[in-house]
């Protein structure tokens, strides 16, 4: 058992402030998601071209991740997320005046899809970054599965049915909802507590003698580069991204054309999908608490690498939406202690531009993979997802001693120093009313 138990003290308003706000962001995000692709078929039936719109939401990870989170290590992020999300929101309102007018084309949409990637990266990246600075080191756990408990409910449960119901009724309806969802999550992160989100420039701010100096980018990389655990784990998290991405970019035809669904449905029976992520989203940090970090990482990776090679095996669509569940039940369970071992190990002062860089390198890849399981998908709809998953499975297997070790890593590097963050907290929670 990992001895580092999450305590279950309640992670505080400041946090419960950043959950509300994500809560409406992630609202327009699942509907966007939804309808983009389903628009997309409008005006394309080419598995290449809608699995290359998909390609393009990652780009800006690839274009601006890392000036993202330089930017986010020298701005107050509340404001970061603020002009981030009325990016999207205008964005969003574009798209509908486009539609409106019948002015859309599969280009005009991937440029809207490009700018809507941009806002994304800095407003996920500001979310991670500012958890931290709000819940102490041994609430990480829970804190991360809190938020994606709620991404995972919001965007398949809610959002996401309703994505498919709003685009049969009129097409340009859930590009306005995304938009007002953005909006509304733009003005709720301006209430985040100050002190957390400033809490990375205190030091530089008050011109504090004894604080350490804010590193730069070279330092930044060579940290990330030198830890030879972390270095192992960006290489192996960034293919195995790449894979999963090369298994779905093209999943909104395998739902339409192999399973033969009414456009109304595809929001419902991604919803069903979500119901393993969110499973495991709630499990995670119990599961770690219970098993250790390393264990559950190792097990959930192949979960969900058997999962996603199930949906390439079959036509029935019932046992694809099965296999496809576990599949998310997989990656669900993963997220949340890797997203955590990063959060606990990375200096606060550097956080942002590390998690561009991990992006960007995760990420990196991911448009390629995408198309090219594009040009898969017009043989077979089902074959990229009988790749992707293969893929995912030996990568778990050549990496079981290094995804083993991460729960004996993550402790040894608790045990080393204090979290800055931690150091930190019970100013931050003085300061939460103010906003």
């Amino acid at each position: 058992m990992n001895s580092a138990t999450p305590t279950r003290t309640s992670l505080g308003g400041g946090f419960g402030r950043l959950w509300s706000a994500a809560i409406a962001s992630n609202l327009a995000d699942g509907i966007g998601r939804t309808a983009v692709p389903l628009i997309a078929t409008t005006l394309t039936r080419d598995p290449a071209l809608i699995a290359g719109l998909t390609a393009v939401t990652f780009l800006p990870w690839l274009l601006f991740g890392i000036p993202g989170g330089m930017l986010l290590d020298r701005v107050d992020r509340r404001v970061a997320m603020a002009v981030a999300n009325g990016l999207r929101f205008a964005v969003a309102a574009l798209v509908a005046l486009l539609i409106a007018t019948d002015s859309l084309t599969i280009w005009s949409l991937y440029g809207c899809v490009l700018l809507f990637g941009l806002g994304e990266t800095v407003f996920d990246n500001a979310t991670t970054t500012v958890v931290p600075s709000l819940v102490t080191r041994g609430q990480l756990d829970r804190a991360n599965g809190r938020m994606q408990s709620a991404e995972i409910v919001v965007q398949n449960f809610i959002a996401t049915p309703i994505a498919g119901f709003l685009f049969a009724a009129a097409i340009a309806l859930p590009m306005w909802l995304t938009g007002s969802g953005f909006l509304i999550s733009a003005l709720l992160v301006l209430t985040i507590p100050v002190a957390a989100a400033r809490a990375h420039l205190v030091g530089a701010q008050h011109g504090d003698e004894e604080a350490a100096p804010r590193p730069g980018m070279k330092a930044v990389v060579r940290f990330l580069w030198d830890d030879r655990f972390l270095r192992k784990m960006i290489i192996l998290t960034s293919i195995t991204a790449s894979a999963l991405s090369f298994a779905q970019g093209s999943v909104v035809l395998l739902l339409l054309q192999t399973y033969a669904l009414p456009a109304s449905l595809v929001g419902v029976v991604t919803a069903a999908v979500g119901v393993g992520a969110l499973i495991g989203a709630l499990l995670s940090s119990g599961f770690v608490a219970r098993f250790g970090r390393g264990q559950v990482m190792y097990v959930s990776m192949l979960i969900s690498g058997l999962g996603i090679v199930g949906v390439g095996l079959t036509g029935n669509v019932v046992a694809g939406v099965l296999a496809y569940a576990i599949g998310a039940f997989g990656v669900a369970v993963w997220n949340v202690p890797w997203g955590a071992l990063r959060q606990a190990i990375i200096p606060g002062a550097m956080l942002g531009r590390a998690m561009g860089i991990v992006r960007t390198i995760g990420w990196g890849l991911t448009p390629i993979a995408t198309v090219l399981g594009g040009f898969v998908a017009r043989i077979d709809l089902r074959l990229p997802f009988a790749i992707g998953g293969a893929i995912v499975v030996v990568l778990a297997l050549i990496a079981t001693r290094l995804l083993l070790s991460a729960g004996r890593y993550g402790h040894a590097q608790a045990s080393a120093s204090p979290s800055p963050d931690d150091q930190n907290h019970d100013q931050t929670i003085s300061e939460g009313t103010a906003s």
